[in-house]
């Protein structure tokens, strides 16, 4: 490739190194390094809560640096998973060269990269969220021949002090812009760092939840990625979230993501979009309808979705969100852009290639496939999520539909093409599996279809007993109803889960 291909490229490495991130090496990384004066190298990888953390070197000559990116360094397990004694919690942090970014904030030039959690034996660790989630994505290729791309979308809340110029109406901001947003700017600040980490970003705006209190502003938006790997996909969403809260500190508000803020307003999603893959081609799609491939994949999905919970779904507050006749989907089902569905099959183009053209005169009819566009969302899932287990759950419950004998069946019988809310389908409503309306209950659902993930060994036994007890340590099987005319109560779970994930 020449350097001109990479010269849009907001990535600082790739357009300097003239290269794509999966062709990086550790050369590529000093060569960048020293050619641009860079004086630290910060790992980052992601502990038991979500979040990203940090380990920061400053480098202190060449021979320093080779042997930082060469052997990665030491960890104490334990203070990053709860489920990992101290009497043997040592664990290897091993970079990843192709995550390498350079840290859009630090006032110190440093190179942040991604790394790998490895055991004692110098093998990637079991029971670490990362390498289950890439375990399972290659089980679900190995057994089927078929591969997943994901990415995924972030709402989340800005809270500041209230602001009494151009108001937008309560729960009507979808879309709106300056000045009746406040936080545009933020927003836009935040995906421009995030282009130059490596994200592939595919929009973003302000989303429909607005309100204030006697204090406060509460303003909602979205930002959407792009599809890509897994692996990539994962980490492209949780970078973003550091992101995010770094550029809220620096404008002196914050940042939530937390599944609801308070009763009766919106809340916030994570959801997840998914396309089936055979050999780099998208196969969701097939003669412009849903493929039988994206029909098993979303059987296998929905069949285990009331446990995919327990990683999507990971506080009390996330089931303050989930509620019957809100957007937020409880009813296990699908449909082709209905929102009232647990996975939604957005618009896809089919059909619709020269509508440009027909706006623009001069411009020749795009004759062009479109289907690689197509995608389905998975809705349920919130900020709380631990990103890595939900999508490893997701690459699972793909695998399970494969592996279902009657998946297309049950993909005919869980077909909504109703808004599933409205009291006049209350029968058709009926016939469906619910998802959990408890932390509790979630755990429960997670240890009856346990067996589904830990098939040819993806999730080991003890990772599943450490989330099943922390689902369960909540006790929060009857909260909703207990605290649903309490706004004190309520406002004391959204303050105590208001930075999760």
């Amino acid at each position: 490739m020449s350097e001109t291909t990479f010269d849009l490229n907001p990535n600082p490495l790739v357009r300097h190194l003239c290269k794509p991130p999966s062709e990086f090496t550790k050369a590529d990384i000093i060569r960048y390094i020293e050619e641009n004066h860079i004086e630290m190298v910060n790992f980052r990888y992601v502990g038991g809560d979500g979040r990203l953390k940090a380990l920061n070197f400053v480098i202190q000559s060449r021979e320093h640096l080779e042997e930082i990116l060469s052997t990665g360094e030491r960890v104490d397990g334990s203070s990053l998973f709860t489920f990992l004694e101290a009497g043997s919690s040592d664990l290897y942090v091993v970079p990843r060269f192709r995550s390498a970014f350079l840290n859009p904030f630090s006032e110190v030039p440093a190179i942040d990269i991604m790394c790998s959690y490895y055991d004692k034996d110098g093998k990637p660790m079991a029971s670490a969220p990362e390498n289950i989630m890439r375990k399972a994505h290659q089980t679900l290729v190995e057994k089927t021949g078929y591969a997943m791309e994901v990415m995924g979308e972030i709402e989340y809340y800005v809270i500041s002090p209230k602001d009494p110029l151009y108001r937008a109406n309560d729960q009507r901001a979808y879309h709106e812009s300056e000045p009746f947003v406040k936080w545009e700017q933020l927003r836009i600040d935040a995906m421009m760092a995030m282009a130059q980490t490596g994200a592939m970003i595919k929009y973003s705006h302000s989303e429909v939840g607005n309100f204030s209190d006697d204090e406060f502003e509460y303003e909602q938006n979205e930002v959407e990625f792009l599809p890509t790997s897994v692996e990539d996909a994962a980490d492209q969403l949780i970078i973003a979230k550091w992101i995010l809260r770094q550029v809220g500190y620096k404008y002196g508000v914050t940042v939530s993501f937390a599944p609801k803020i308070t009763a009766g307003k919106a809340g916030s999603g994570m959801h997840i979009h998914m396309r089936v893959m055979k050999d780099g081609k998208n196969v969701t799609l097939e003669n412009d309808r849903i493929s039988d491939y994206s029909r098993k994949t979303i059987a296998g999905i929905l069949d285990i979705a009331p446990s995919l919970s327990a990683f999507g779904n990971t506080i009390p507050t996330s089931y303050f969100r989930l509620v019957p006749h809100q957007e937020a989907p409880t009813n296990v089902c699908w449909g082709e852009r209905n929102r009232s569905t647990l996975i939604r099959v957005p618009l896809g183009w089919v059909g619709a290639g020269d509508m440009v053209q027909k706006e623009n005169p001069r411009e020749k009819a795009l004759n062009k496939d479109l289907s690689d566009k197509q995608t389905f969302e998975f809705r349920c899932p919130d900020g709380s999520a631990d990103i890595y287990l939900l999508i490893a759950g997701l690459c699972v419950g793909a695998r399970h539909g494969f592996e279902m004998e009657n998946a297309l069946e049950m993909a005919e019988k869980t077909y909504v093409n109703v808004n599933i809310f409205d009291e006049k389908h209350k029968a058709r409503q009926d016939q469906l599996a619910q998802l959990p309306y408890s932390c509790k209950t979630a755990a429960e659902y997670l240890r009856k279809q346990a067996e589904v993930y830990k098939k040819y060994e993806v999730f080991p036994q003890e990772l599943l007993d450490g989330i099943t007890k922390k689902m369960d340590d909540f006790r929060d099987e009857n909260l909703r109803e207990k605290v649903s005319c309490n706004r004190e109560e309520t406002m004391k779970l959204v303050r105590r889960f208001l930075h999760c994930g």
